[in-house]
């Protein structure tokens, strides 16, 4: 599997302990056990074990745009679409439309609230300890991750798992771990980590995994440095394209390309940044008075004892591209609801500025003649923050197309295609009822 690669083994499937156990019982009763597993399969997805029915293959190029497929030629990006489904108009993130929130959504079909991971800088007033996403010793901290994510949920039900990076995979879930993962390494060529899941389709079937992710940054990377509408983030589709054409070439090669179902999606979108749309907070509070959890394109605060209400007072009106709220406020789109698992996360204050607004604490380090590049984390109904969606495979229907949907239904999604029982979500299949093919 190569370097970082993690590898874990798991027992004999269940119903193969079972064939083995009636394996000295008459002959009548053998008949009964193989006629009862045959209705019970019946009614399952077409997946047999000796071949790639009901593979996922799950690929975030984070930060991409639907727009970007518009301005430079994405053959292999588009066949995706043409021989399946795909969502014109975008995928609705969830809100704060932020990597970390979105990628776990997406794998566990939960809100923020409800999977803990409600920005991608936090505080826990409970384990007494911040998060960030540069801290390697909370991202593999098992307490952070609440919701169950689909690799968990596949392996509890005896399908193999494997992550080519995923937020949120670093870290066991009750205990599981996809059977083959690799710690979080950006340095590691794009190009390589689309080989990476074709030799795990390559692997013997008892070994191979039907639950694959892959994850790219280049994209988001492009975005931030230059704003949405850079030559860069052009150059960075064209890579994109070119990865999407490794990764169908490989399983045309390997004569399996319409039997594996592929999900493409990103996690947001990107808006372009003006240093004269710039909010600076010291300019309304004294920021002594507060903890500052997350700011930017939204706002997270927690307000130090007795000046909660001064804090808001200060903030409420401020200005007219900023709005904020008491948590308990937080209007109900947006899912903060207060009796959720994560929701002791949520900071006392939150807000968010208009879209291509910038939120700072103060003005120090700001440079006005340098370029802010793009940023997101906005409301999630922004276009601007409109991801992508295309899927091609056995279970999508040719050329079919859905209205802008939210991310959060994708972990139905995938677990009706791998045939496992979904852990308890926010999402609805019948979303998808317009381009999935009955099995």
């Amino acid at each position: 599997m190569g370097p970082g690669t993690h590898i874990l083994s798991r027992g004999r499937p269940d119903h193969l302990l079972f064939l083995r156990a009636v394996g000295t019982v008459n002959r009548s009763v053998l008949l009964t056990a193989a006629v009862l597993l045959l209705v019970s399969a019946c009614g399952q997805p077409d997946h047999p074990p000796d071949g790639y029915g009901g593979t996922v293959i799950l690929i975030s190029t984070d930060g991409a745009h639907p727009s970007y497929l518009e301005r430079v030629a994405t053959p292999a990006l588009d066949r995706l679409a043409a021989e399946g489904a795909s969502a014109p108009g975008g995928m609705i993130p969830v809100f704060p439309t932020k990597t970390f929130p979105n990628h776990y959504t997406i794998v566990t079909g939960l809100y923020p609230v409800s999977h803990g991971i409600v920005g991608n800088s936090m505080y826990d007033p409970e384990l007494g300890r911040r998060f960030s996403i540069g801290d390697r010793s909370a991202v593999e901290d098992p307490a952070w991750w609440l919701g169950e994510p689909i690799w968990a949920t596949a392996e509890r039900q005896g399908v193999r798992a494997a992550t080519y990076f995923w937020v949120g995979s670093e870290s066991p879930f009750s205990g599981i771990r996809p059977s083959y993962w690799h710690r979080y390494d950006g340095s590691v060529p794009n190009a390589d980590r689309v080989d990476g899941a074709l030799d795990w389709l390559d692997l013997p079937a008892d070994e191979r995994p039907r639950f694959i992710s892959l994850y790219f940054s280049h994209v988001d990377g492009a975005g931030h440095r230059a704003g949405p509408d850079a030559a860069i983030v052009d150059s960075a589709m064209v890579e994109m394209e070119t990865l999407m054409d490794q990764l169908l070439t490989g399983l045309g090669d390997r004569g399996i390309l319409d039997e594996v179902n592929i999900i493409w999606v990103s996690d947001h979108g990107m808006a372009d940044l003006d240093t004269k749309r710039f909010i600076f907070l010291d300019d309304y509070i004294d920021l002594d008075d507060v903890f500052l959890v997350e700011t930017g394109a939204n706002l997270a605060i927690n307000a130090k004892p007795g000046t909660l209400d001064a804090v808001f007072s200060a903030l409420d009106g401020a200005h007219p591209e900023l709005t904020v709220w008491k948590k308990e406020d937080v209007p109900e789109r947006f899912h903060f609801g207060l009796d959720r698992a994560g929701s002791h996360r949520i900071t006392d204050l939150v807000g968010m500025v208009s879209d291509g607004w910038f939120l700072r604490a103060s003005r120090e380090g700001f440079n006005p003649s340098r370029d802010p590049g793009g940023t997101h984390g906005y409301d999630n109904q922004l276009a601007s923050m409109r991801a992508v969606f295309a899927a091609r495979g056995p279970y999508f229907r040719p050329g079919s197309t859905l209205a802008p949907f939210e991310s959060v239904h994708l972990y139905t999604l995938m677990a009706h295609i791998l045939g496992v029982e979904p852990a308890a979500n926010d999402g609805d299949l019948d979303v998808f009822a317009p381009v999935l093919i009955s099995r």
